[in-house]
Parts: C-alpha cells; sequence; structure tokens
C-alpha cells in the first residue's frame, strides 16, 4: 500500500468539520432552512507522521473560539495502530447569509452552544 495522498488528509479533516458544526448546531437542515452557509477563510495543516492507504484512523475535533460571526477550530487524525497524531489542521470559518453572500451572527443558541464546547488546546501550527 502506498502513501497517503494530501488529498485524503482534507476529505477526512471535511468530513470532521461538518459533523463539528452540526454539533454546534449549524446542521445542514438549520442552514438550508435559514438561508445560510458556512464557508472557510483560513487553513492550516501540520503532517506530523507518514499515513499509507489502509491506516485506520480517528479524528479528534474541538472548538478553540466562537465569535459573533466566526468559529475557529481543530482537527487531530490519530493513526489508530500507533496512537501517534498524523496531522493537525486548524480552521476558522464565517457564518453567511447565503443570499446576500455576507457575514451575520450566529443565532444565540449556536453561540451558547459552541462556546460550551470550547476547548484549550494549542495545535502548535
Amino acid at each position: 500500500m502506498g502513501h497517503m495522498n494530501v488529498m485524503w488528509y482534507v476529505g477526512k479533516f471535511d468530513e470532521a468539520t461538518w459533523h463539528l458544526l452540526a454539533a454546534v448546531g449549524t446542521t445542514p437542515a438549520y442552514m438550508r432552512d435559514n438561508n445560510r452557509a458556512m464557508v472557510a477563510v483560513e487553513q492550516r495543516i501540520a503532517y506530523k507522521r507518514e499515513l499509507v492507504a489502509g491506516d485506520m484512523v480517528t479524528i479528534r475535533s474541538g472548538v478553540l473560539e466562537l465569535k459573533e460571526k466566526v468559529i475557529r477550530f481543530f482537527h487531530e487524525m490519530i493513526n489508530e495502530e500507533t496512537n501517534e497524531i498524523a496531522a493537525v489542521t486548524v480552521l476558522t470559518g464565517v457564518h453567511l447569509d447565503s443570499q446576500a453572500r455576507k457575514a451575520v451572527p450566529f443565532p444565540a443558541e449556536i453561540l451558547q452552544r459552541g462556546r460550551e464546547m470550547v476547548v484549550e488546546y494549542y495545535p502548535g501550527i
């Protein structure tokens, strides 16, 4: 089995992003019903250990900060066999009105839920 290409790391992190956003309350139904969207405005990735195709991985995620219109969060990709961190990413997302295409505040309930999920973590990137 060969080296896992960068696009697979990003793809797995993208899937984890949608799970994290849903946990905060920005589900697909919420976005569809309220004409809202999330857009990434910054993403940093640090590749720590090589993965090969077929390696089993787990993604651990957490909210670093939630402001009125912006969320900053991280994902760690863990090699299940070695329990080592294979990669870390930190992303910044903005909450948009999908029709006006401009940043809008998160609803109070999403802000509250997201702030309850904030963790102390320094990913080093």
